[in-house]
């Protein structure tokens, strides 16, 4: 194995991957390569500078520790979201693509078989793997979540350099098997913003409310419902929750009105949007024309 050396870690992940069929995971995972390097390119970080390790559904990048942190930075921001809208205005649903993002700091070692080890690593996968992370991105209209580690936040984002905007990144807490890890996500925190990473999987597993087959990790709209007109059923009053429901309310002018085998006399209107004259009787008649 390798002595351990400084590298700036890139990590980014194709959001509901498994999801798809051979063919649109081919034309994803192509996708990712491209924007991936343009991105490195536009932050002048050749091919010489960086080691990249396929993952399948994610890439990780391996950055020479000499390669600005600012630039990189600054082209994920902008260069990222830019792309991903070109490629996806132009993509059917299921062929859309959504990334999440992490930029750490550390020591990494490669060993014998080619295989990255580090501390450093681990944390920077839990954070890309964090339910935190996930929620922040399926409340993104521009298709791209990013996290940065704490180091990254306090080395670079919080002097403010242009085009990596401090005020933009929040501090969170994202819990992981080594305990609480201190990052920084970069746009508004979601509402639901407690870490599930144990939650809604890329592997598999979906969450309630999701659209299946979708492009992404959004929950799926809640059927529409009817236009209530002024005479539809309505829920029981507050005072009879958990009592059976009433069935329709009618709204009746004029006469009286009886249930449970009585009447209702008079002129009546809105019963199903209809107009009804006369006696209306509800229930049966005992012999002679008598109510029971």
């Amino acid at each position: 194995m390798t002595d351990p050396v400084s590298r700036t870690i890139l990590l980014l992940d194709i959001e509901r991957f498994s999801d798809r069929d051979d063919v649109e995971q081919a034309y994803l995972r192509r996708m990712l390569y491209d924007v991936t390097d343009r991105a490195l390119e536009t932050a002048g970080i050749d091919e010489t500078l960086r080691m990249r390790a396929d993952r399948g559904d994610s890439v990780m990048e391996l950055i020479d520790a000499n390669a600005s942190v600012t630039a990189l930075l600054r082209a994920l921001l902008t260069e990222v979201p830019q792309q991903l809208r070109a490629v996806n205005r132009m993509a059917s649903r299921s062929a859309q693509i959504r990334l999440r993002g992490v930029v750490a700091g550390g020591y990494v070692a490669v060993d014998a078989h080619d295989g990255w080890v580090g501390s450093d690593l681990n944390h920077a996968c839990r954070l890309l793997d964090a339910g935190l992370l996930r929620a922040a991105l399926r409340e993104r209209a521009d298709d791209f979540a990013l996290c940065v580690s704490d180091s990254v936040y306090l080395g670079v984002v919080r002097h403010d350099h242009p085009g990596v905007p401090a005020a933009d990144f929040h501090r969170v807490t994202v819990d992981s098997k080594n305990g609480p890890l201190t990052a920084w996500l970069h746009g508004p925190v979601p509402a639901d913003s407690g870490d599930r990473s144990g939650d809604a999987q890329d592997h598999g597993d979906r969450g309630a409310g999701e659209a299946p087959g979708g492009s992404g990790d959004r929950p799926a709209p809640a059927p529409s419902a009817p236009d209530e007109g002024p005479h539809q059923s309505r829920p029981a009053p507050a005072g009879h929750r958990g009592a059976p429901a009433p069935g329709p309310v009618l709204n009746i002018s004029g006469g009286t009105v009886s249930f449970g085998g009585g009447y209702v006399a008079g002129d009546q209107h809105g019963v199903s949007g209809g107009h009804v004259t006369g006696d209306v009787v509800m229930g049966s008649k005992t012999e002679g024309g008598e109510q029971p």
